[in-house]
């Protein structure tokens, strides 16, 4: 019951984490470096045109030419931007808020099958992830019932690994796609400098959390069923010595019991009613 409640709480860790990271924009966060924009009677600094326009018009009507001595970076100016799976947003210079844009268009047509991929394992991966917490919730209302708690924990570890793998392969797609979009992508939107932001590690996060749940609802599977086959052999050992039962316990149920959960649990015998001395080469 403790291996259950643990992989139930890993598991719950691991869809809540994937959920967050696949709907936020930000699996990688930076900087652009664009050219200053135009100036405005609301904006009057980092402008490249003098923000005196009266000055400006009346220069112009006696000919006199004004000239922009910015070079190098100061002819640009520097805007925040995150991006996620689904869309990219940047900040808005030339006025308030962001502005969005789907981040397939803005990904080169060499990579966007690529990212269609990456797309699709990530919804596969949240689903299975919550089916496996749809099985794993059926094990706890199943408690009394031994024998498909088991089974649903199996099973709910399977679809854990699978989930895991195809969250892990997602990930590393997109990591791929989004270096070749900073490199070719679209002039007005290539980042100047970037970095992952939470939601990669919000990702990678869920996977391990995914990966831990499954590996320890297989390993409460796994010790049942080792048990069950050392109590075979030790059942065996007083068959051969001419005893048709283990000390208040019937061994014929273990023998031919086709489920071993049940066949476990009928024929579990007492520690202290064991021969440790003569059997103690058959336990682990």
């Amino acid at each position: 019951m403790n291996r259950d409640t643990v992989a139930l709480v890993l598991n719950v860790l691991a869809v809540g984490l994937s959920a967050v990271a696949l709907s936020s924009t930000y699996w990688c966060v930076g900087t652009q470096r664009i050219l200053k924009p135009a100036c405005t009677e609301s904006r009057r600094t980092d402008c490249t045109v003098p923000p005196d326009m009266g000055e400006s018009e009346s220069d112009s009507s006696t000919g006199h030419s004004q000239y922009n001595w910015e070079m190098g970076d100061d002819r640009f100016t520097f805007r925040s931007f995150h991006a996620g799976i689904w869309i990219s947003c940047e900040e808005n210079i030339t006025g308030t808020g962001e502005r969005c844009r789907s981040f397939i268009d803005l990904a080169p047509v060499t990579q966007q099958g690529i990212l269609w991929l990456s797309l699709v394992s990530e919804v596969l991966h949240v689903g299975l992830l919550s089916f496996s917490f749809l099985l794993m919730g059926l094990d706890f209302c199943l408690s009394g019932n031994p024998t498909c708690g088991l089974k649903l924990n199996a099973f709910a570890a399977i679809f854990s690994v699978l989930s895991g793998l195809l969250g892990m392969v997602a990930h590393m797609m997109y990591s791929q796609v989004f270096h070749v979009t900073a490199s070719q992508g679209p002039e007005d939107w290539r980042p100047y400098c970037w970095d992952f932001g939470w939601s990669f590690y919000f990702a990678w996060a869920s996977f391990t959390f995914c990966m831990a749940s499954s590996v320890t609802a297989l390993n409460s599977y796994t010790k049942t069923i080792l048990e069950f086959n050392q109590l075979q052999k030790i059942c065996r050992r007083y068959s051969e010595r001419g005893l048709d039962s283990l000390p208040g316990r019937s061994c014929g149920s273990v023998q031919t019991f086709p489920d071993p959960v049940r066949g476990l649990l009928t024929c579990r015998p007492p520690a202290d009613e064991l021969d440790t001395a003569s059997l103690g080469d058959e336990c682990c």
